[in-house]
């Protein structure tokens, strides 16, 4: 029997584009693992907790992905990048998504609950999951993945230098 393929999706606040999301993910055969208030719709959570929570659970290997929100994006992209092996991109259009799986390898795909339509969040989700990793940018991502390590646990000046 073959297992599904696990993907987190996490938000600060719940929505229309988020059950939207979370219907997609599943109509395409994903096991999706809820984070923050699309688990439990009464529990509050801070973006940046609920970014950690799904950055974890990327890097750990308990999902293969994420999809994450927030207001604009921005932040959960931030924070989920705190977490070395993670590499979160906040896309705003299906090329933006196709070229951050292509060239960056991204795990982890960062939305904004503020401008994300539907229509806009269909359209990234397919370039996002049809996309392959482009092999001739592999050096570039080893480099980022050396930076994390070299970097784990460096004091903060040290990494703004």
């Amino acid at each position: 029997m073959e297992s599904k393929l696990r993907i987190a999706l996490g938000s600060d606040e719940r929505s229309h584009v988020t059950d939207f999301v979370e219907q997609e993910l599943r109509g395409r055969g994903f096991d999706v693992q809820l984070f923050g208030p699309l688990r439990d719709e009464s529990a509050a959570a801070a973006w940046p907790v609920v970014a950690g929570e799904v950055a974890q659970a990327v890097a750990s290997g308990n999902v293969a992905e994420a999809v994450l929100f927030c207001w604009t994006g921005t932040g959960v992209s931030i924070a989920a990048n705190k977490v070395p092996g993670v590499r979160a991109a906040l896309c705003g259009d299906a090329e933006t998504a196709r070229g951050a799986k292509a060239w960056n390898q991204a795990n982890v795909l960062c939305l904004s609950l503020r401008s994300t339509t539907e229509t806009l969040a269909g359209e990234i989700l397919e370039a996002w999951f049809s996309t392959a990793a482009d092999p001739s940018e592999d050096a570039n991502v080893r480099a980022v993945n050396e930076m994390d390590q070299r970097l784990r646990g460096a004091p903060s000046a040290e990494r703004a230098g």
